[in-house]
């Protein structure tokens, strides 16, 4: 351990920038001099596997952080074929305090053993350094800006001087220099990572909810929402949102987010309808390249994305039972694993889960966990249908006008108590979703100051066909709702009869009908329409 020798090391050891770098060239630097036999680092790190298979767990003070042997290189001059490389065995934890590594970590004081290490009472093997002819321990504590990061420990078959290990003091600081700074450079490649999906996932997601403004309404059935909203979100209780297709679950979860201590950390939506169900482990968990084919890179998953955050689980009933367990586990643990990596990951997420499913019918017919679901529904939120909330008809109306004027650069055009009232008389299956779309649609058929409202409506309702119900008097007479309902029921089937039986995809009966795969079957469910036979 010459200063020259420790020079050079030190100069590779600083143009790494990835902690596992760093570590690697210290210990390959140092067992390559001569006569050392084996160089290791330790790390302090939680107390990770204390229940579970540390050798010290009976002597160790406190389970909460101990050394973590991170790397280590040597040679041994025995033919047992003992791998010195290897980061398992019995010193691969090592409480702080315990043994001559763990003081070195406790107290920060290095230690050098120059006398037959074979012999010292602070060695734990001496067999083994009889055998491999150690003589000689050097232990020094990586120290940057006063705190403790770990210890490098050099054991030798030649006598260290005390000049050698002065030098290896100076080494050592070098070295804890380097690994501040690698940790530093990992932690901003990380944050640009991860600065870089949120910007690809969530912005334009972001723009949407931010468009729908706030929760508006003075209904008592929104208000009865708003009070539990409240209550539930500054916990961190998983919350799951029940209700039809389109009543605003999204914003409800959006709301929640950003009322609770999470609000300055991510806001992950998931649609979990939108997932191949091959890709639901990768979208949830992530992936390392070459996991499987067309992984050209690592990909960070949704789970990872929102640490420390909120993930919005949209439409969860349709996660396939087969990775239900998995979603369970990080549930459970906050712990998982990408898809083709072994390392195990954790996280702290907050759930909050929404679905126009009876869950607990999907329980009895075996297509949901029942401890999935309990464990989801921590606290359940029932969103009302917009049908139930009448009186927010015309607030609502009012504020998606101003926004589809703004959007199209119109003038806003006046919203009539006729027009209120027509609103009113319409049923909304399609609930909130729905009446922007029709307030959209009649800003854009606007001519002058005057709403096209009639227009915007009857557009969304399925017109007339040869085989519908006969309107005598001609179009101007009004429908009675069970007319209406008999005349979308027929129009469904006309376009699941064109596309084959098809519902939803490409050229489905969702998408002949301009309509959500999810609002489609909610109104099938509605109006006892049966899914054809696959």
């Amino acid at each position: 351990m010459e200063p020259r020798a420790l020079q050079s090391i030190a100069l590779a050891v600083a143009e790494a920038q990835s902690v596992d770098l760093v570590l690697q060239r210290i210990v390959d630097g140092l067992a390559g001099r001569p006569g050392i036999a084996l160089a290791r680092i330790w790390l302090i790190g939680p107390g990770d596997i204390c229940f579970s298979s540390c050798r010290a767990r009976a002597e160790c003070p406190d389970q909460t952080r101990c050394l973590h042997l991170l790397a280590s290189a040597g040679r041994s001059i025995q033919d047992s074929g003992e791998d010195w490389t290897r980061l398992t065995g019995d010193f691969r934890r090592i409480p702080l305090n315990i043994w001559k590594v763990g003081c070195i970590g406790g107290t920060g004081t290095p230690t050098l053993i120059t006398d037959d290490l074979a012999t010292d009472p602070a060695i734990e093997r001496p067999e083994w350094a009889k055998a491999e002819g150690i003589v000689a321990f050097a232990g020094q504590p990586l120290i940057f800006k006063g705190e403790t990061l770990g210890v490098l420990a050099v054991f030798s078959r030649a006598r260290i001087s005390h000049s050698q290990f002065r030098w290896l003091r100076t080494f050592a600081d070098h070295a804890a220099v380097a690994l501040a700074n690698a940790r530093a450079f990992e932690e901003v490649a990380r944050l640009r990572r991860q600065i870089e999906l949120e910007r690809d996932h969530l912005r334009e997601e972001v723009r949407e909810i931010l468009a729908l403004g706030d929760i508006i309404g003075e209904s008592p059935a929104l208000q009865s929402v708003l009070r539990q909203l409240e209550r539930v979100a500054p916990t961190s209780a998983s919350v799951l949102l029940l209700g039809e297709s389109g009543t605003g679950k999204e914003l409800v979860a959006s709301a929640i987010h950003d009322r609770s201590s999470r609000r300055q950390q991510a806001f992950v939506r998931v649609n979990c309808a939108s997932v191949h169900a091959d890709l639901f482990e990768s979208e949830f968990f992530g992936h390392v390249k070459g996991a499987f084919t067309g992984a050209v890179r690592d990909r960070v998953g949704r789970f990872q994305l929102a640490d420390g955050g909120t993930l919005f689980l949209d439409e969860v009933g349709e996660i396939p039972r087969t990775l239900q367990a998995k979603l369970l586990r990080v549930l459970q643990e906050g712990q998982f694993e990408r898809v083709g990596e072994e390392r195990t990951r954790r996280v702290d997420v907050r759930i909050i889960a929404a679905t126009n499913r009876v869950l607990e019918r999907e329980v009895e017919a075996g297509r949901f966990r029942e401890d999935l679901y309990y464990r989801l529904s921590l606290f359940p939120i029932k969103l009302p249908p917009l049908r139930d909330r009448k009186k927010d008809i015309a607030l609502l109306a009012s504020h998606f006008l101003r926004l589809a004027s703004q959007r199209l650069n119109r003038s806003v055009p006046r919203l009539t108590a006729i027009d209120v009232q027509a609103l009113e008389q319409y049923d909304w299956p399609g609930n909130v979703r729905e009446l922007a779309h029709v307030i959209e649609r009649a800003v854009i058929l606007t001519d002058g100051r005057r709403l096209c409202l009639d227009q915007a409506l009857a557009l969304s309702r399925p017109g007339p066909a040869p085989d519908s119900v006969p309107v005598p008097g001609g179009l101007s007479r009004l429908l009675t709702d069970a007319e209406v309902r008999r005349l979308e029921r027929q129009n469904i089937q006309r376009a699941i009869a064109q596309a084959g039986g098809k519902i939803y995809g490409h050229r489905g009966a969702a998408g002949l009908l301009g309509l959500k795969p999810t609002t489609l079957a909610y109104r099938m469910k509605a109006l006892g329409i049966p899914r054809p036979a696959s």
